[in-house]
C-alpha cells in the first residue's frame, strides 16, 4: 500500500497562486497513492472559492473512497482535513482536538481535528494537523495517543513541528516514523526549497516500512510525504 501525506492549502498552485485541482491530482498520480491523508481543505459554502475538494480530488484522481472533517465552520465555509483512499472506507468519524483554555502563547490559534477511519482489513487511518503553538501541539498529541490502534494503524498530517521536537515523544513511543526509510532529503516545507521536515508518517510496529520519499514536487506549499507499507 503506497501512503501519502500532503498539505494542499487548499488546493492552491504554489507558483500561479490560483486554486487548481489539476496539478494536485498530477501530485497524488505521480506519487501512486492508494491512500491519502490531506490537510487544509475546504468544504462547500457560500463563498465561490469554497467547494467541496476533497470530493473533486477524488473523482478526479480515481481514489473515490472519501471522507471530509471540517475542523472550522465559517461563514465562507468549512475548512479541515480529508481523506481519498482506494481501499473501502468502512466508517470515518471526526474528533475535535480541544482548543487550549486558557491560551499560554500570543501566536495565532485556530481549531484542529483528528480524522479517523477504519479501512478494509481493519486498518485505522488518522489525519490531522497540529496548531502552531505549543500548548496546541500538546493538545492535539493527547488526543491523537487516546485514538492510536496497537495494530494496522497509519498516522500521517502536517504536525507544525521539527522531528527532534520532545512533543512527538508520547507518538514515538508507540509508533514508527517512517521517515527513517528515506536516504535522500526529509524537508517537506516550503516546497520550492525545504529547509525543514513538518509533515509525517508514523505507523505502528506490525506495519513494515518498505520505502519512504520526499518527492521534489512542487505543487501546494507543502511537498508530498509518501511511504510503500506492507500491512
Amino acid at each position: 500500500m503506497k501512503l501519502m501525506t500532503f498539505n494542499t492549502q487548499h488546493c492552491l498552485n504554489y507558483m500561479t497562486r490560483n486554486i487548481d485541482f489539476d496539478v494536485m491530482v498530477a501530485a497524488i498520480r505521480q506519487c501512486g497513492a492508494d491512500v491519502v491523508g490531506l490537510n487544509e481543505m475546504r468544504g462547500a459554502g457560500p463563498h465561490p472559492e469554497f467547494a467541496p475538494q476533497v470530493e473533486i480530488l477524488a473523482e478526479k484522481s480515481g481514489l473515490t473512497q472519501y471522507f471530509f472533517a471540517p475542523a472550522l465552520h465559517m461563514r465562507a465555509g468549512t475548512y479541515g482535513n480529508g481523506l481519498l483512499s482506494r481501499v473501502p472506507v468502512e466508517s470515518a468519524e471526526i474528533v475535535m482536538i480541544p482548543d487550549p483554555d486558557p491560551r499560554k502563547y500570543n501566536g495565532y490559534y485556530e481549531t484542529r481535528c483528528l480524522l479517523k477511519a477504519t479501512l478494509a482489513g481493519g486498518i485505522t487511518v488518522l489525519v490531522t494537523h497540529f496548531g502552531l503553538n505549543p500548548d496546541e501541539q500538546e493538545n492535539a498529541v493527547q488526543t491523537i495517543v487516546q485514538h492510536l490502534a496497537d495494530e494496522k494503524c497509519i498516522l500521517m498530517g502536517d504536525f507544525n513541528v521539527l522531528p527532534d521536537d520532545p512533543v512527538l515523544n508520547p507518538i514515538r513511543a508507540r509508533m514508527k516514523d517512517a521517515a527513517e526509510a528515506i536516504c535522500g532529503d526529509k524537508n517537506t516545507f516550503p516546497s520550492d526549497a525545504p529547509d525543514r521536515k513538518i509533515d509525517y508518517i508514523f505507523v505502528s510496529p506490525d506495519v513494515e516500512v518498505l520505502c519512504a520519499e520526499v518527492p521534489p514536487i512542487v505543487a501546494s506549499d507543502h511537498r508530498p510525504h509518501t511511504a510503500e507499507v506492507e500491512i
